[in-house]
């Protein structure tokens, strides 16, 4: 079983709606800056903020298979509408869930783990909601919660399982589907430095314990507020992402996955370079003899 695990940060501002609202992730300085330029601001973030510039069904495609999601409601919606929240409020959270099902019906033995893991305006109604979307779309598709260890790819292919769906909220705990959010720590580097970065990831896998979780490598630089409004001419990637790719490549080529290594790895801008083939290489450094593990 594959022992590491892409993933596509913010995974559905691809979908952004420049007639929506400003999304509740954003800090005050993009709020401000929208309210005074109003339709002209949200054109620039939009740009700005396509951190994916590959849809979803590419990105499943392309080999991703964890999604982070952010999950919010809109204010004053009477019809109480569940959209993933990413700068604006964007794609509905029902025809996402149903693109990736589609996937995965074509392609029986693929799995993707889903992770909820921000809730922005959702009372118990929403959540209540939530799951029931998921029931709806997923049905036996999703594996319920066991020891991580115990999931291979062999088990979730004889029981025909193919969404893991972690929940980073108390209701998970009512609901068997449902994986608690500690199963996957994703601890956050929050630095503009990429050595930085690279430190931060190389301890982070060091004081990974054998606790029985899965586990994700954010490599993720976060953008300063200056570069909010310098970065909505050029777009993100010019700015961050690319001058720091080639020594970020290159912790990720020298990875190990395993027990004591990588598990998930996680990016911005996953389609550039070759960071994708990278990390699908890297699971054919796991020895023969080990336990597979996914």
């Amino acid at each position: 079983a594959a022992s590491d695990m892409l993933r596509s940060h913010d995974s559905f501002s691809f979908y952004i709606d420049e007639a929506s609202p400003v999304g509740p992730e954003q800090p005050e300085t993009v709020q401000n800056f929208v309210s005074v330029f109003g339709t002209v601001a949200k054109k620039l973030m939009r740009k700005w903020l396509a951190t994916q510039t590959m849809n979803f069904t590419s990105q499943l495609g392309a080999g991703i298979r964890y999604f982070d999601l952010r999950i919010s409601t809109k204010p004053r919606d009477p019809d109480n509408e569940l959209y993933f929240a990413h700068g604006l409020f964007s794609a509905k959270v029902n025809e996402g869930l149903e693109e990736i099902n589609a996937f995965l019906t074509d392609h029986p033995k693929e799995v993707v783990f889903l992770d909820f893991n921000h809730f922005y305006g959702m009372q118990k109604c929403h959540h209540e909601k939530l799951v029931q979307m998921l029931k709806d779309t997923y049905g036996n598709k999703m594996c319920p919660a066991i020891f991580a260890h115990e999931v291979s790819l062999q088990y979730l292919w004889e029981k025909e399982h193919q969404v893991l769906v972690f929940y980073h909220s108390p209701v998970a705990l009512e609901v068997p589907f449902l994986w608690p959010g500690q199963m996957m720590p994703a601890p956050w580097a929050n630095t503009t430095d990429p050595e930085k970065l690279i430190q931060f990831l190389q301890a982070s896998i060091t004081e990974r314990r054998k606790k029985g979780s899965f586990f994700i490598s954010q490599v993720v630089l976060t953008p300063k507020a200056s570069t909010v409004v310098k970065g909505v001419a050029s777009g993100l990637r010019e700015t961050i992402t690319e001058r720091a790719l080639p020594a970020m490549m290159q912790w990720v080529r020298t990875q190990k996955p395993g027990e004591s290594g990588v598990n998930i790895i996680t990016a911005d801008f996953v389609e550039l370079g070759d960071f994708i083939s990278t990390v699908i290489n890297l699971n054919y450094a796991l020895d023969e003899g080990e336990d597979d593990t996914t």
